[in-house]
């Protein structure tokens, strides 16, 4: 794996990070998802655990197997939700589930897509795990349409000659890619979708903090000298409008859904 590869592996960071903003994209997403009560779930790529808690608020799953490789995250997952639970957390790689075939009837990717290496191969982890009829999903921040909530960031980055860090499948992150690899993945009914979100900070100094205190972000700052910092600063505090007071900023993800067939 490449040195500079972005890894996540303090829950507690990335819910400063990316909590305000996971929340209200998965609500939407799962409010679009409409699955009913008593579901077997997939959650691959559960990171802290963020969006499989939502799911047992608002859909009432059966049960739920939330994957992912970082055992750091998965240990601040386990602190989320109650003892009874019926949740399974597993340390695994998206590309390579530990699951039976067509055991679950939902499986989906929260703000994973784009990370997995090879997407196509995630993609069919996921329709090999879920029954005919059951449902593959997923959301990912729009990156190339500028969509990732500290997108202003990266932007001043590169207008300052430091390359911006990105996930290693970022062309995955269009609808259009999307709709690709659904389809190419033998799922019908594709239907797909933008949301928006907005998350009001206190002011700008507040949102950058949010985003340099970041063990994901961090490097890419670490690598900036002073001089290239505080042009990055400059730079994205006229890109967002920020004046003294507080900043609204907003971040749009593309979504994917469709049906593994029946027969």
């Amino acid at each position: 794996m490449a040195e500079d590869a972005i890894r996540f592996d303090d829950g507690a960071q990335y819910e400063e990070m990316m909590g305000r903003w996971s929340a209200q994209v998965g609500d939407i997403f799962l409010d679009w998802l409409q699955i009913g009560p008593a579901a077997r779930w997939l959650d691959v790529g559960c990171g802290n655990g963020a969006f499989t808690a939502r799911v047992f608020e608002r859909n009432a799953p059966a049960a739920v197997t939330a994957f992912d490789p970082s055992p750091e995250q998965l240990a601040y997952a386990r602190t989320r939700l109650p003892a009874g639970t019926p949740v399974t957390w597993v340390e695994a790689d998206a590309q390579a589930l530990p699951v039976e075939d067509a055991a679950h009837d939902v499986a989906i990717m929260a703000l994973v897509l784009f990370f997995v290496p090879d997407p196509r191969r995630g993609i069919a982890e996921m329709v090999r795990a879920v029954r005919a009829g059951g449902t593959v999903a997923a959301y990912h921040w729009d990156m190339l349409g500028h969509g990732f909530p500290f997108a202003a960031l990266g932007q001043a980055c590169k207008a300052a000659d430091a390359t911006p860090r990105m996930p290693p499948s970022v062309d995955a992150s269009t609808l259009e890619a999307s709709k690709a690899l659904w389809l190419d993945a033998g799922l019908t009914q594709v239907e797909l979708r933008t949301i928006t979100v907005e998350s009001e900070f206190r002011d700008f100094d507040s949102y950058w903090n949010t985003a340099r205190g970041s063990n994901a972000m961090r490097p890419m700052f670490n690598n900036l000298d002073a001089d290239q910092l505080a042009a990055v600063k400059s730079d994205a505090r006229a890109r967002l409008g920020a004046g003294d007071g507080a900043l609204r900023v907003t971040a749009r993800a593309n979504a994917v859904k469709g049906v593994k067939p029946r027969g």
